[in-house]
């Protein structure tokens, strides 16, 4: 069909999401090489274990905001046992959940370290608590015969020892400029415990933590650096050694859009805690956390997930259960997670994406069931269509003259969670990026099939046309006969969304939904456009409002939300969700009304390291 239309077409360099990375971002063909493993992993497993699990209180942090003193902190050397450690038990674990790697706590900022350092005046598990053992060395062990890659953590800070300066949140032991001897005596300190890491573990990354409290000439931190790599020349450090690093580590807050670095990784709480805390329950189910991974693959990042165990060595329920899903869900589709790369920005596909390192396949991850897949702007045809992990080829059309694909899409076949779709083809595929103009309704409504007309109508609100401004009423008055062109069906699904429709603004930019949106004149009621049926809550990101109520338009139902990584002493967000009831989801598009306390206001910055506690 034929109406009139402006585009404008630009070729992107988009050959399967290998290439188009800015001058900055180009990494040197010996830095490709030393982070490959790390870029191919994607799932990393965090491990945070100390004394701190013995009262399940937050680690460090506890004593150091004053929230019990120091001397009651450390009493709970006492009752670390390790008594149901089974260290091959934890390494099989992470490997059948589908991580590469793993990272696990040498010592966090209490200064008690899980290896029999010998470093002078440490604190460690084999000489001050019941365990009476080394509890790191046998889990490197297992590690490294499960083929998992390992990973340290090791905290810069040491707020027990007695050469740090650092005591508590109000105490200080001495001022370095009036004692640089003892902060030199600290420096080599730490290095001396670098150094037993590097020659007995021989770890593959070291995971630092707490650079913030001083500077890296303080620090030494090219020092320290160069001699991690005397022993390992590929050695992977994260950000945190003030910057002296290879990737960068955004903390708690999944990132709206696309980190700037070229290499990334979101360390991640199942629950809110970091160790057992045995109050904290407000676990994010298996759906959110796979879903979780899928938003880190599209992105081109890994998700490092963490795990707090028990103090006897024994891990909770509720994360084995998330462990489980893991395991299920990455063992399906281990060819859509292993080595991929970022996937199409939003503004060419709303589903999220990734490509094969190759970039001949393009894997789509959908949340919902819903009846099709339509990729744009699509210069090249696929020579196969599949849903991965079911052996199953699908059906696919495409037009070169309108560069479209479409697949239809048997609901039998998706998983339970996050469904895969793999577009194979012979070379690299090349997009175009499309820039429309003027979009008559009359046209629009004039298609024959309801659905495309429905989803049309959905993407210009979305993108701020508003086709029927002045044409129904928000109770669904008919004021133009445009709209009686229709069929009874699309009719009857303008009507009942006429609240939204009659005055849409533009919604949200990329990242914040992987939906459709739009906003009210007054952009206090953001709308979420809801496709087919959703696998679980539907998710929305940097949303810096309070949300004042939520409810389903057309017909009035109230929904609840969680909120979820939102830390009340931060600025950054956390992650809404919410729940749509299954009975009450609108067979095309379902739309929900967010009431917000102010007009929206939205959070994109990168999420760096957590750098205080309260």
């Amino acid at each position: 069909m034929q109406f009139k239309k402006k585009i404008v077409c630009a070729l992107l360099l988009l050959s399967g999401g290998v290439g188009h990375v800015s001058a900055q971002e180009k990494a040197s063909a010996v830095e490709q090489k030393k982070m490959e493993w790390f870029d191919d992993a994607k799932l990393g497993i965090f491990i945070h274990w100390g004394i701190y699990s013995v009262q399940g209180i937050s680690e460090s942090w506890a004593f150091f905001n004053n929230y019990i003193s120091h001397d009651n902190y450390m009493k709970q050397l006492d009752g670390f046992t390790a008594s149901n450690y089974d260290p091959k038990e934890w390494a099989q674990l992470i490997k059948e959940a589908g991580a590469k790697y793993t990272v696990i706590t040498s010592k966090h900022h209490d200064g008690v370290s899980l290896w029999d350092t010998k470093a002078p005046e440490a604190i460690t598990t084999l000489t001050h608590t019941p365990a009476k053992k080394d509890v790191l060395t046998p889990f490197v062990e297992e590690v490294k015969k499960a083929g998992l890659h390992t990973g340290i953590y090791f905290s810069l800070p040491d707020w027990s020892h007695p050469y740090y300066d650092v005591n508590t949140r109000t105490q200080k032991r001495y001022e370095m400029k009036d004692d640089a001897s003892r902060w030199a005596k600290f420096v080599g300190y730490y290095q001396q415990q670098l150094t037993e890491i590097s020659t007995q573990f021989k770890p593959d990354l070291i995971w630092f933590d707490g650079d913030w409290e001083h500077s890296a000439e303080e620090w030494q931190s090219p020092q320290t650096l160069a001699l991690l790599q005397k022993y390992n020349p590929n050695i992977i450090i994260n950000s945190r050694l003030n910057h002296y690093g290879d990737y960068e580590t955004p903390e708690q807050g999944v990132p709206v859009v696309k980190p700037a670095s070229r290499y990334w990784e979101l360390c991640y709480t199942m629950n809110d805690s970091w160790g057992y805390q045995p109050f904290d329950k407000h676990y994010k189910t298996p759906n959110m956390i796979v879903r979780t991974l899928v938003d880190c693959i599209s992105m081109g990042g890994n998700l490092l997930l963490d795990i707090g165990p028990k103090a006897d060595g024994s891990i909770p329920k509720e994360q084995l259960q998330i462990l489980q899903e893991l395991k299920r869900w990455t063992s399906k589709h281990g060819e859509a997670i292993y080595g991929t790369r970022a996937g199409l920005g939003q503004s060419m596909l709303r589903d999220k994406s990734a490509f094969s390192k190759d970039g001949k396949t393009l894997y789509v991850y959908l949340d919902h069931v819903k009846e099709s897949v339509v990729l744009n702007s699509l210069q090249t045809k696929p020579t196969r269509v599949r849903i991965v992990g079911a052996e199953k080829d699908l059906d696919f059309n495409y037009s070169s003259a309108i560069a479209r694909c479409r697949v239809n899409l048997p609901a039998e076949l998706f998983d339970k969670t996050v469904t895969v779709l793999a577009f194979d083809f012979d070379e690299k595929p090349v997009f175009t990026e499309m820039v429309e103009g003027t979009f008559p309704l009359q046209e629009i409504v004039k298609f024959k099939k309801d659905k495309s007309v429905i989803g049309m109508l959905v993407d210009k609100t979305d993108k701020g046309y508003n086709l029927l401004a002045g044409k129904i009423t928000e109770d669904g008055r008919v004021l133009d006969q445009q709209i009686e062109q229709a069929s009874p069906a699309v009719q009857t699904w303008i009507k009942k969304h006429a609240e939204v429709l009659h005055q849409a603004e533009a919604g949200m930019p990329e990242g914040h939904y992987s939906g459709y949106s739009a906003l009210s004149k007054d952009k206090q009621t953001l709308y979420l456009f809801v496709e087919g049926k959703p696998t679980g809550p539907i998710a929305l990101k940097g949303l810096k409002n309070t949300i004042a109520r939520i409810r389903i338009v057309g017909e009035g139902s109230m929904i609840g939300h969680q909120i979820f990584n939102k830390l009340y002493w931060s600025a950054i967000p956390g992650i809404v969700y919410i729940d749509v009831p299954a009975d009450r989801l609108d067979k095309d598009y379902t739309v929900i009304a967010v009431l917000l306390d102010k007009p929206i206001e939205l959070y994109r910055e990168e999420v760096g390291a957590i750098e205080s506690n309260l």
